[in-house]
């Protein structure tokens, strides 16, 4: 039986009067892909800030490989290997596309910089950079941007990787090169939590997929079982019952 990666229970975080994560419940596997859908403001982001220790939750308990994460700054759950992407990408503009790895891998993982030459060019290899590799990362395109978050996060040598809307903003080819890159990232035994608006996208990588709506879980289960759901047709596409 796979091991248990990351675990909520309970998990609520409010800001003021407004609820945004309400009592959440899941479990994520060992080398699966959890898909996580929900229309804009239904509690996405937040979730993963809290999994990353970007935001505190108000109540419930977070653990990974069992052991809570309630105490834990950031930089200590990446160094024991949670990863993240962000929605909307962050690269060091002034760095070049190599130089924005290298700090990643020196802080997210705790290389020595001479270490992590080999390492972080073989990442910029696989998520096809290499040839922008000395490009300050401000004059990229939005899909090398978007190429380059998933390489920081994979620099630091994450056994969970946080995938915020990697395809957003690409065309269907662009989305398709991405799904590729994480197909392979997945049969790596990296687990994966990929939230996506892109259904296309992530329906063809994802394992389970859970929905959210206003912070509350409102389907989780197989990918076809869930887009079937007559609530998360009417709350995520719009078509009623």
């Amino acid at each position: 039986m796979s091991a248990v990666v990351l675990s909520a229970r309970g998990l609520t975080k409010s800001y003021g009067a407004l609820r945004v994560t309400d009592n959440l419940e899941f479990d994520v596997v060992e080398g699966e892909v959890l898909g996580i859908l929900g229309p804009n403001g239904a509690g996405k982001t937040t979730l993963f800030n809290l999994i990353s220790g970007d935001v505190r939750m108000d109540s419930g308990r977070l653990e990974y490989y069992g052991d809570s994460l309630e105490k834990e700054a950031p930089f200590r759950r990446a160094r024991r290997g949670i990863g993240r992407t962000y929605q909307i990408p962050r690269p060091y503009s002034a760095m070049s596309t190599f130089e924005n790895l290298l700090v990643a891998a020196m802080f997210s993982a705790g290389r020595k910089e001479h270490e992590a030459y080999g390492h972080c060019a073989a990442i910029l290899d696989d998520c096809g950079l290499s040839e922008r590799a000395n490009v300050l990362a401000g004059s990229l395109t939005l899909l090398d941007r978007k190429r380059l978050e998933l390489a920081r996060a994979l620099a630091g040598q994450p056994k969970l990787l946080l995938l915020d809307e990697i395809a957003g903003g690409l065309t269907e080819a662009e989305s398709a090169t991405l799904v590729q890159l994480v197909r392979r990232i997945r049969d790596r035994g990296i687990t994966i939590v990929w939230i996506e608006h892109v259904i296309h996208a992530i329906m063809a990588v994802a394992d389970r997929m859970l929905v959210l709506n206003f912070g509350q879980k409102i389907a989780e289960g197989s990918p076809s079982a869930v887009m079937a759901d007559k609530e998360v047709r009417r709350v995520y596409m719009g078509i009623e019952a």
